[in-house]
């Protein structure tokens, strides 16, 4: 099983398009769970990324020093994607994207005509309700929002929130803050191939479970056009180093996508010439 690689020169590679926006960052990150502040808008700037989520039901604007998060989040670098996180039903969620979007307008910030979808199924796996979100994804695309959807790694609901108008559909890794990496790379791979067989341009971002560098690399490897982590950096024991690690990840790992792997083999093959060499191979 083969995935689509998009159609232009891999020298070139165009930057990632979701709905109306165009992000020079594959990379996207959260601005949950720091220490402090300073270290957050340290951390995002170590990133590379020009596109951050924050969460509406869950994020407090002033923290207990009396800060507000946004004066740390430069809107002039950043374009700030809402998210639904911590909502259970379909229409905690609808509330909760209305909410970010009036937010946002108030701000004049680009990211008002979007928002990352969460519908979760329970407070312990965090895993998304299929039905909830399908119900909430369908409601907010007729309401005129490009809706990025978090879901399961499960290839039918991948398609069924495409055909419902998602803009992009974000499968997990693996449970959200578990740090446990890909857990099910073969999934990954049919969604892309069934997402992206009519539409190659088509985006598909890995959303949750990533733990270390070599997780987003993988992503990428695998031809995931972006990656939404968060807690990966927040929780690191230096989050600026971990977020520089992210972001050179991202690009070997989307280099070495466009690069095109070498097919894996059973027996060895010699990466020297073997014709004019000086002594015959005993055996064939």
């Amino acid at each position: 099983m083969s995935t689509a690689i998009p159609s232009n020169d891999s020298a070139t590679d165009p930057p990632l398009v979701v709905g109306k926006h165009t992000l020079a960052s594959r990379l996207i990150v959260g601005t949950g769970r720091y220490d402090t502040m300073p270290q957050m808008a340290e951390s995002l700037e170590a990133s590379g990324a020009d596109c951050v989520t924050v969460a509406v039901r869950r994020e407090r604007l002033y923290d207990r020093n009396g800060q507000n998060i946004l004066d740390f989040i430069d809107p002039d670098r950043y374009t700030l994607l809402p998210n639904t996180a911590g909502c259970y039903n379909a229409t905690d969620a609808i509330r909760a994207a209305r909410l970010g979007r009036e937010i946002l307008r108030n701000l004049g910030n680009a990211g008002a005509d979007w928002v990352k979808l969460e519908v979760l199924g329970d407070s312990k796996t965090l895993l998304p309700d299929p039905v909830e979100t399908l119900k909430a994804c369908e409601e907010l695309v007729k309401e005129g929002f490009s809706v990025l959807c978090y879901t399961s790694d499960d290839p039918i609901m991948a398609r069924r929130l495409k055909q419902v108008g998602a803009a992009s559909v974000m499968p997990a890794g693996s449970p959200i803050g578990s740090g446990q990496g890909l857990l099910n790379p073969n999934n990954l791979r049919i969604i892309l191939e069934y997402l992206k067989l009519d539409d190659p341009n088509y985006p598909v971002i890995v959303d949750a479970g990533v733990g270390t560098a070599s997780d987003v690399a993988e992503a990428f490897e695998l031809g995931a056009d972006g990656v939404l982590l968060n807690t990966a950096i927040a929780h690191a024991r230096d989050p600026i180093r971990m977020s520089r690690a992210m972001r050179a990840a991202a690009s070997a790992g989307r280099d070495a996508f466009l690069a095109g792997r070498i097919p894996k083999r059973l027996y060895a093959q010699a990466s020297s010439p073997t014709e004019g060499v000086i002594s015959s191979r005993p055996y064939q």
